[in-house]
């Protein structure tokens, strides 16, 4: 039962690293290394339920909230970094939606 979980995990985790690579934008990119981190959060604690260690859902939520609060920094970063450099802008995103963009 458990391995069917690590392996539906593993493919998922498959398909955010083929979004990640093809992407067309930047905040594409962010989502999938999000996605990525999530679901090794799952991996780790199957696999620590797996394996009898419940010390492996401590490490999970250490990586969960390691890998938001590092999503939200690096969307902030790109997102000031787009209203600085409006001319270099490959987001995806229209320049209507960022503030202090004309």
């Amino acid at each position: 039962m458990f391995t069917v979980a690590a392996f539906a995990l593993l493919i998922t985790m498959a398909i955010a690293l083929v979004r990640l690579f093809l992407g067309p934008s930047v905040y594409d990119r962010v989502l999938a290394v999000n996605m990525f981190g999530t679901k090794m959060v799952l991996l780790i604690a199957v696999t620590g339920f797996v394996a009898g260690r419940p010390d492996f859902l401590d490490i999970a939520l250490v990586y969960a909230l390691i890998n938001f609060i590092s999503t939200i920094a690096i969307l902030k970063f790109f997102r000031y970094w787009a209203v600085e450099h409006p001319e270099k802008n490959n987001s995806g995103l229209a320049s209507a939606n960022m503030p202090g963009v004309e």
